[in-house]
């Protein structure tokens, strides 16, 4: 099955091959090939092809430990720095969301949702100019805003949080409920809709 490039950056194949590639070269982490198959979001065959075809350009490197194969960005080639760049934009926001909130406490579910969630899953329009992220839990809001300022300096958009309580997304209010019937990003957890 022929998949569509995405709206957000058509230079790639598909979306699945910036999520991955955006796991490997964003974060400078090893992963092994069913790790990056669920980091990315892709069926083990579809990464397995994905990065056979990222070796042979010279893209990303493996090594094998055991019987166990460890995939990484390749440093040593020209096009890793510029990729890079274009997926901090593309991909960037949210692994690198993912990877800062992970740490925060009381952050129980986190998405990007509005504009940059559509195009991500093909809705055309505009490209976005901010990231809309949605924040359910209890952390210290400045520890969210702090995430949202690091990674916001990174991919060059501003990050716009919104914190509920798991409460006031139970209260079931018009916003909950037109963001719950739109696209999203998944960054941690489910929302409580899905």
């Amino acid at each position: 099955m022929r998949t569509e490039a995405p709206l957000l950056a058509p230079i790639f194949r598909s979306d699945g091959q910036a999520r991955l590639l955006a796991a490997l070269l964003l974060t400078g982490d090893e992963w092994s090939l069913t790790d990056l198959a669920k980091r990315a979001d892709l069926a083990y065959p579809t990464a397995h092809r994905e990065v056979a075809r990222l070796i042979d350009a010279g893209i990303l490197a493996e090594r094998q430990v055991g019987r166990t194969r460890l995939i990484r960005g390749n440093e040593d080639s020209p096009l890793v720095r510029p990729l890079r760049e274009i997926l901090l934009v593309v991909a960037g926001p949210a692994t690198l969301l993912a990877s800062e909130l992970e740490k925060v406490e009381g952050v129980d579910v986190a998405f990007i949702y509005g504009s940059f969630a559509a195009r991500a899953h093909g809705i055309e329009g505009p490209s976005p100019k901010d990231i809309d992220l949605m924040v359910i839990g209890t952390p210290d809001p400045n520890e969210i805003f702090a995430v949202c300022d690091r990674v916001e300096a990174k991919v060059g958009r501003p990050v716009n949080p919104t914190i509920l309580t798991p409460e006031e997304v139970e209260s079931g209010s018009g916003f909950i409920k037109q963001v719950a019937a739109n696209p999203i990003v998944p960054v941690l957890g489910d929302p409580p809709w899905r």
